[in-house]
């Protein structure tokens, strides 16, 4: 890990302060809570990621089902790892963790019925304010072929390097949501 100090005067060591508990209410109405992980959680974020991500590595001729479930044990940190809830329930999980100069999200996930409703857009979107205030630098990987990469391009990351299996994205601070204007006509 870099631990030296950002451009800006900020240290890339340092994780991305979440208050104990966040409390929002989504773009879809519904008020949700980040509260900050346990070692409990572990084995129930590595079953929501063996759900979650099965379809796409299935698709890439990835999917193991005990090597899914281990890559999350063996970088699960509950310094760095939020537990997303709405009412009581789990509705997924978030990692961002200093690496490299800049803070690394990983492990975002939600439950499949709460996909496409706008959830993972302000979870993203609250995690990118605090990152923009610090004046840091997000990266993280996703894979070739999810829908997610659409959800990432929207708020503003783009590609860095690829491969077969994976896209590498990063957002600078700052960066603007894409906003798609319809084409202009002459009249």
């Amino acid at each position: 890990m870099d631990s030296g100090v950002m451009g800006n005067g900020t240290r890339s060591d340092v994780p991305v302060p979440l208050p104990a508990t966040v409390r929002t209410t989504s773009a879809h109405g519904e008020g949700w809570v980040l509260r900050p992980a346990g070692a409990a959680d572990v084995e129930v974020i590595a079953e929501l990621r063996a759900t979650v991500m099965r379809a796409d590595l299935e698709r890439l001729g990835r999917y193991d089902e005990h090597r899914v479930r281990q890559r999350l044990r063996d970088s699960f940190s509950t310094r760095h790892t939020s537990v997303l809830m709405i009412e009581g329930e789990l509705a997924g999980c978030v990692t961002v963790r200093p690496t490299e100069g800049r803070q690394w999200l990983e492990h975002f996930y939600l439950v499949p019925h709460q996909q496409g409703r706008g959830l993972g857009s302000a979870v993203l979107r609250t995690l990118l304010e605090r990152t923009d205030a610090q004046g840091m630098t997000v990266a993280l990987n996703v894979l070739q072929g999810s829908a997610a990469r659409r959800l990432y391009e929207r708020h503003g990351f783009v590609v860095e390097a690829q491969d077969a299996i994976d896209v590498f994205m990063v957002r600078p601070p700052g960066a603007r949501n894409k906003v798609v204007l319809a084409p202009q006509t002459e009249l």
